[in-house]
């Protein structure tokens, strides 16, 4: 009976042992930790004088396009990493109604980026037990759902040491739409603007949604970096540094757009001789 019950202690100090040493439960058949564990390649780098050709363009990226819905997945959209390590102080931001956001001079406060998108309403309500009039604020938080487009900020290059067209993406600004008090729309609100080089270690750490197979799923540095979505340029560097918008609208904004995308194939494409 001694050595019984010796057994039965032992077994139940293992038992409650487990049970302080259990682990969460895997949301999962495996553990997932390729992505988790990247690291990004560093840019080779570039020599001036090895810069044959450079073109700078600025795009935009809507979330609403059929090949672009992976922006917008509800369980992880892109905006909810960004915006989240911007009030972490994870991610330095860039106002951009300062000198030209993203000209990355004017660095937003992170108590400023948590006011971005939430506002204050004032609710008049009539306690059901005293009749008598209450006044209540009630704090709206930033839904995802309002950030519908990314701007980028890109430099094209030639380089003639590699003979290679590249792209360097310089920056990335979340836009969200601007509504009145009575929810109508009256134009698009650019955030803030990220200096990429420095979000690229925190877009590695995160899976991009992929709705052909769960288990290959790459990360959201090696989208970019693979140019995997669609987009439309709306300003090139000019003389004049203004937006297509301010010299065409309508279908000719879209036709101009079209116009310096191929462009610059063609440039790429007649520096070879067939």
């Amino acid at each position: 009976m001694f050595k019984a019950g010796k057994i039965l202690a032992a077994v139940g100090l293992m038992v409650s042992a487990g049970s302080l040493f259990a682990q969460e439960p895997l949301d999962g058949a495996y553990q997932k930790t390729v992505t988790k564990e990247k690291e990004i390649i560093p840019y080779d780098y570039l020599r001036e004088a090895d810069i044959f050709w450079q073109k700078r363009i600025w795009r935009v990226i809507d979330t609403r396009e059929k090949m672009n819905l992976p922006f917008a997945y509800p369980q992880q959209p892109l905006i909810e990493i960004v915006h989240t390590a911007a009030k972490n102080g994870e991610l330095t931001v860039y106002d951009n109604a300062v000198e030209n956001g993203d000209q990355f001079k004017a660095v937003l406060a992170v108590d400023d980026v948590k006011k971005i998108g939430s506002k204050e309403d004032t609710i008049t309500s009539i306690n059901p037990v005293t009749l008598e009039e209450e006044t209540k604020v009630v704090k709206n938080e930033l839904t995802w759902d309002r950030v519908t487009k990314f701007r980028l900020k890109e430099d094209w290059l030639f380089d003639e040491e590699t003979s290679t067209m590249m792209c360097r993406i310089i920056g990335l600004a979340p836009v969200m739409e601007d509504k009145d008090a009575d929810g109508n729309y009256r134009g698009d609100l650019v955030m803030y603007w990220c200096y990429y080089p420095d979000l690229r270690p925190i877009l590695a750490k995160y899976e991009v949604y992929n709705p052909k197979n769960d288990a290959v799923r790459i990360s959201w540095e090696d989208l970019f970096e693979s140019r995997m979505f669609e987009s439309y340029i709306y300003k090139e560097s000019n003389v004049y540094d203004r937006q297509i918008k301010e010299y065409a609208s309508g279908v000719d904004l879209l036709l101009e757009s079209d116009r310096i995308k191929n462009d610059m194939f063609v440039f790429e494409h007649d520096l070879w001789n067939y």
